[in-house]
């Protein structure tokens, strides 16, 4: 490119079988399904897919009037959107209210660094809501934003918050929920304890539930009443069941497909969904689609959830500004290593540099590729800002640059990995080596192309956890009488745990619970917590349940072949399969469990009479 004269073995794996990745809270599900229908069906039935998609967009007063305040996506940026999943219920407790906003989340796509990210608020979380209907600003619970102002108040309210620019709104009503599970024969999840409600002590009127704890299959009332169960804890289990329902949803139409099912699911789902569009302009079906392709080819670290860390409360919940702020940078910045950072770190190993020297060591001359005046000053100086040393140099060969270009010699040993990270700051900028015959008299060469609008994005916080010994303490014969009792119920070889969690024992309501999942052959032992959490050790008789879709690192550990299943830097799941069974060990709601503790219980899972 001529320029102007210048004044143990471990193996990283993607998903195994299931294409979808986007996450969110109760019934983004449904949005997913109508973008991957949308991929799915594209050759054979456009004209279904393009009546569908216009049932979806904005119609309402409301989702119209909110789409005035979404900003416009921009193309090849990353666009922003907030999910709104609302009901009117006619029993219990929550009887004869409004319109209620149960879900409130935003999920980020980055098509060009190929991640998606999600930021969830508890409903109970107190904010301020912005001005709406004739009515001033008030403080209250961030879900009231949505009874008292509607869409456009919780997006002014989630806006005021986080000071994220939002492209679009998508409201989703519960009352598809269960017919579309039902639809979709149910859903595979791992139920952490026993929930029991049936109303017959009096009192206050909840939702009548009775769920067991272990992996099972549950029908579209069960499963509502599971994410929407509340009244023994806070909101903030309710989010994290509500995830993890979104997890297996996802694996659960992964594997759907029925071509002859679809369109009848879709068209539930588009009579309870609704898609508002910055810019007010219509939502298209090429929109969707690309949506859909980024979606199917995610690679499982490439999804990336986020929650507010340091909330108090019960009832009513706080979180200081400074976690909030955390959060935003958190999930505009997704870490896509994480996962591997993190399993790394609780094997004790040294970590990788895989992203070239640091700043200081790296020198940079700029280019103005896009002809904007000052468009390479103001780059050079919020490269210096951050550490880089940075010389502006002038104009580039044309002013015809879309997308910015980092250079790189590629013989120097650092070059290619500073180039890499340098083009994540840009965004959307590629990493180049240089024309052979050219020679750079700095480690890289930025040219600033049309895409670059006088921002660098965040550099993704490291949040990987020290390495620490595991919290466990040995005990097989507590499990003992549990595993061998079960053992003549089941067609499988059990495992007996040798070790478990220092602060913990088995629950006193169902501590070991033999059973079938879908004809196969089940075993769950259920632990309790001192901080009156659970967590559980899952033994199956089923060689590839949909929840072992898709492990974020795979780890050989003495002969054992292990799949982590990461949240974020988070260990969630562990497990193993083994002549034709398969076994885990699952980490609280709230991930309480260090990563280390939970690789120490499943390596102590031992086959029964083996200790």
């Amino acid at each position: 490119m001529p320029i102007t004269s210048r004044t143990p073995v471990t193996r990283y794996r993607a998903q195994r079988r299931g294409p979808l990745r986007l996450i969110g809270k109760i019934l983004l599900w449904a949005f997913i399904v109508l973008l991957v229908a949308a991929g799915a069906l594209a050759g054979g039935a456009w004209l279904f897919i393009n009546q569908s998609v216009s049932a979806v967009r904005a119609h309402s007063r409301e989702v119209k009037e909110a789409q005035d305040e979404l900003a416009v996506a921009k193309p090849h940026e990353p666009t922003v959107a907030l999910v709104l999943g609302y009901d009117r219920r006619t029993h219990g407790v929550d009887a004869g209210g409004g319109s209620r906003s149960d879900t409130l989340m935003l999920i980020r796509a980055d098509p060009d660094k190929k991640v998606i990210s999600m930021l969830s608020f508890p409903r109970d979380l107190v904010v301020d809501i912005a001005a709406c209907r004739g009515t001033g600003a008030f403080r209250g619970r961030i879900n009231e934003a949505y009874t008292y102002c509607g869409p456009k108040g919780a997006l002014k309210t989630v806006k005021d918050l986080t000071h994220v620019p939002i492209n679009y709104i998508v409201t989703v009503n519960f009352q598809g929920f269960t017919k579309i599970v039902d639809k979709l024969g149910g859903v595979y999840m791992d139920v952490d304890h026993r929930y029991l409600n049936d109303n017959s002590s009096g009192g206050p009127t909840y939702a009548t539930i009775d769920v067991r704890p272990g992996y099972q299959r549950l029908n579209g009332r069960n499963a509502l009443d599971f994410v929407r169960f509340r009244h023994t804890d806070s909101d903030l289990y309710r989010v994290a069941r509500q995830q993890q329902f979104v997890k297996a949803m996802k694996q659960q139409v992964s594997g759907f497909w029925s071509l002859s099912k679809i369109p009848g699911i879709v068209n539930t789902i588009t009579d309870n969904v609704e898609v508002g569009v910055g810019g007010g302009k219509t939502l298209d079906v090429g929109t969707l689609y690309s949506y859909a392709k980024l979606v199917y080819g995610l690679p499982s670290g490439n999804f990336q959830q986020v929650q507010i860390q340091g909330i108090t409360g019960y009832n009513e919940l706080a979180a200081p500004e400074s976690s909030v702020n955390d959060a935003v940078d958190a999930f505009l910045s997704p870490d896509v290593k994480a996962p591997e950072k993190a399993a790394t770190a609780a094997l004790g190993r040294k970590p990788k540099r895989d992203t070239g020297p640091p700043p200081s060591e790296v020198t940079i001359e700029v280019f103005n590729g896009n002809g904007i005046a000052g468009a390479a000053d103001d780059a050079a100086y919020r490269l210096s800002q951050r550490g880089y040393r940075v010389v502006n140099s002038g104009n580039a060969d044309n002013f015809k640059y879309f997308e910015s270009k980092i250079f790189y010699d590629p013989a120097s040993p650092d070059g290619q990995a500073a180039a890499k990270h340098l083009a994540d700051l840009f965004g959307d900028a590629q990493a180049l080596p240089v024309a052979t015959g050219v020679t750079l008299t700095t480690m890289l060469r930025v040219v600033v192309g049309q895409t670059f609008h006088g921002t660098l994005s965040p550099v993704p916080r490291d949040e990987t956890p020290q390495h620490s010994p595991p919290a466990i303490t040995k005990d097989s014969t507590s499990a003992e009488p549990y595993v061998r009792a079960a053992r003549r119920k089941v067609d499988f070889d059990l495992m007996l745990p040798t070790v478990r969690e220092q602060n913990s024992s088995l629950d006193t309501v169902l501590p070991g619970r033999a059973y079938k999942v879908s004809g196969h052959s089940a075993f769950r032992l259920t632990y309790r917590t001192a901080g009156n959490e659970y967590w559980g050790i899952q033994e199956l008789g089923w060689a590839d349940p949909p929840i072992l879709d898709g492990a974020s690192v795979t780890q050989t550990i003495k002969g054992r072949q292990y799949f982590l299943y990461f949240s974020g830097s988070k260990l969630h799941l562990v497990a193993f399969q083994q002549n034709g069974a398969s076994y885990w060990v699952v980490n609280t709601l709230l991930d309480r469990l260090s990563n280390e503790t939970m690789l120490a219980i499943a390596k102590g899972l031992r086959p029964l009479g083996s200790k």
